[in-house]
């Protein structure tokens, strides 16, 4: 794991580019401590930055920049190639190996290109990465990144300069940065908590899509021409073609067999480490499904790590403890102190690069820092919701969208707009006087926010819609000014390939909120510490048996992760899993209404959000009155407006 940057084109000539090559390094150091690199060829006009986090072949042969044998390709490169030992084995059977120099998988990665090519390479590799790969020989740029998006790549032009590299803020450090803010981006970052592929929160800059790959030549870059990313594999395509030729098992047994062979093989590659590796621990099925594997590959306890808050519903370590106690890993758990927790949020800004709102980041990034005092790699449970069928968001709107899908298209929309038309206190006001009439149990508080939000779904013209329209925080247009909102995966992308509802909502969650929520905070709330994370359960071997799995083999009599749960129990009683989902949160509710109040104040007082000139200040300051004083709970609109201003203010 590491961090990578550099630079291509332009007036690169008339520059002290080495100078600002070795800014560029220094601001990604936390992401590698361990060793540093630059090479830069003034002739070609491309430099290339390299910070090192060794955890395969620590001696100097994993040094980067890396050349290949024959000099032909110089290459940066973030993460982790699982197989590469057997493309090794594969390059030697050809005759293609070179004389290796260590056991890196930079080198092998390295002789493949040289044997296989750019895109041959990308398909044959198991694995996590962002790739900056030059190619002195066709005087070309190659930038990849890996399937499910685990490693960030942001990429493009300051002046005539093309820049690019794991975080944003080393790309401040190239003179002519202006850093304009796009307002497309901050309405997406408004609806969704986070900015998604492929855009960022500056004008002109772009996040490399995960499983694609981009070339830019000389040529094309004196012409400033935008290439399309060229994709070497399709979450989406591979969903399609999973559900069009699904498994058919004899028996539920051969089900959960096939599932634990398939899991094992991820779990046991990604244990592969020549430093202390670690797993996080929540007690959920995900992250006790990884360690029970981990656990059963492994000769010695394998150390495990959780975090608790000492406040009633947000703490779920008791639970980690009992797991971790029967499947006899060493195991270390802290219980963080409200203060403590808070004591993150002033780094928050710097920690996760652009404006990120997920308010899970705090135990995130807290959990990692608690890793780190023992190991330098850590596996993780992300993933199994969106492959196993586990948000209960699914069945929410799936069970909503049959009920209203029976109405008229017309009556719905009469229907909403009626409602719309009477403010959430009128209705709160009329539904007061009403509602002396009806017991005390079974009266529902805040009516009217819930008529506008039933009113807004009613509006909605198909499940997908619905399913946007359920997930979004703001209504950007409300709040955000002189925007316009640019399409995304979820408003474009065709999912006529899957019949479920509740698949495409996996799917969509699969290309969009897993990359660019979950695996964005887990990235960079780790490597801030320079922890390196590994998540299994997405291996893209493990993405495609899941999309085979029928439904029946996902949920069943109600238990959603079905099959993932069989694997588990052959490991722990189900008694220690079975509960209800909690999460992983902080209770920023209260918070915001104790002691963050005067810091989220000065952060949504009205004259600055006027002066500042990026949100109508009116539907912010009413929220914020009405959380403040307790009536509502808006704690993640409000999270939503304050990360991007704590982001601004450190700009």
């Amino acid at each position: 794991m590491c961090g990578i940057a550099g630079v291509f084109g332009g007036n690169i000539s008339s520059i002290d580019y080495e100078n600002v090559l070795e800014r560029i390094g220094n601001v990604i150091a936390h992401r590698g401590p361990d060793d540093s690199g630059i090479w830069f060829d003034r002739d070609a006009a491309v430099g290339l930055v390299h910070r090192r986090l060794s955890i395969l072949d620590l001696s100097p042969a994993g040094h980067q920049p890396m050349f290949s044998a024959s000099k032909r390709f110089v290459m940066v490169f973030n993460g982790e190639i699982y197989n590469h030992l057997k493309l090794r084995e594969e390059l030697e059977k050809l005759g293609r190996a070179p004389d290796w120099r260590g056991h890196a998988d930079t080198e092998s990665l390295l002789a493949a290109f040289e044997c296989w090519g750019v895109e041959v390479t990308l398909k044959k590799t198991v694995g996590m990465f962002a790739i900056a790969l030059w190619d002195k020989q066709d005087r070309k740029l190659i930038l990849a990144r890996d399937r499910m998006g685990e490693k960030p790549l942001y990429y493009g032009y300051i002046g005539s300069i093309l820049a690019f590299g794991s975080e944003l803020k080393a790309l401040r450090e190239i003179p002519g940065f202006d850093g304009k803010i796009d307002r497309g981006a901050l309405a997406l970052l408004m609806r969704h908590s986070y900015v998604p592929a492929p855009y960022s929160i500056y004008q002109n800059f772009f996040k490399l899509p995960p499983s694609t790959w981009l070339e830019f030549s000389v040529d094309a870059l004196r012409r400033r021409d935008k290439p399309v990313p060229m994709a070497y594999w399709s979450a989406k395509e591979a969903a399609f073609a999973g559900t069009a030729n699904p498994f058919k098992f004899n028996s539920d047994v051969e089900a959960i067999n096939a599932l634990e062979s398939e899991l094992t093989q991820s779990v046991l590659g990604q244990m592969m480490a020549d430093v202390p590796l670690g797993a996080f621990l929540s007690g959920g099925v995900d992250s006790s499904t990884v360690v029970a594997l981990m656990q059963a590959q492994s000769c010695r306890p394998v150390k495990t790590f959780s975090i608790g808050f000492n406040e009633e519903g947000y703490d779920e370590s008791g639970f980690a403890k009992e797991v971790a106690r029967h499947l006899g890993t060493e195991h270390t758990e802290l219980y963080v102190s409200p203060q403590e927790a808070m004591g993150v949020i002033p780094r928050l800004s710097s920690i996760f690069d652009e404006p990120f709102s997920d308010v899970s980041q705090i135990p995130t990034f807290l959990v990692s820092k608690l890793a780190h005092q023992q190991v330098t790699v850590s596996l993780s449970g992300d993933g199994g919701d969106e492959l196993f069928c586990g948000y209960n968001r699914y069945f929410l709107t799936a069970r909503l969208w049959r009920i209203i899908s029976h109405l008229p298209v017309s009556l719905r929309k009469i229907t909403a707009s009626a409602i719309l038309g009477i403010s959430p206190y009128r209705w709160d006001f009329i539904y007061k006087l009403v509602s002396g009439f009806v017991p005390k149990r079974r009266r529902w508080p805040l009516i009217g926010d819930k008529l506008h939000k039933g009113a807004t779904l009613l509006k909605c013209h198909d499940g997908h819609s619905l399913y946007r329209t359920m997930i979004s925080h703001w209504m950007p247009e409300d709040v955000v000014l002189e925007m316009s909102e640019p399409d995304t995966e979820l408003t474009s992308m065709s999912i006529g390939g899957l019949s479920s509802l509740v698949e495409q909502m996996m799917l969509l969650d699969s290309i969009s909120y897993l990359p660019d929520d979950i695996l964005t905070k887990v990235d960079r709330a780790a490597m801030a510490v320079s922890l390196e994370t590994r998540v299994p359960l997405i291996d893209h071997r493990v993405y495609e048996f899941a999309w085979r799995l029928p439904m029946q083999y996902k949920v069943r009599n109600g238990d959603s992760k079905w099959l993932l749960r069989q694997v588990l129990y052959k490991y722990i009683p189900r008694e220690l899993i079975d509960r209800p989902k909690m999460g992983f949160g902080v209770p920023i509710d209260s918070w915001l209404r104790g002691p963050l109040r005067d810091w989220a104040e000065d952060l949504l007082d009205e004259s600055r959000l006027k002066r500042e000139g990026f949100f109508n200040p009116a539907p912010i300051r009413q929220r914020w009155l009405e959380h403040s004083r307790g009536s509502r709970n808006w704690q993640y609109h409000l999270w939503d407006v304050l990360m991007f201003q704590s982001w601004i203010e450190h700009q």
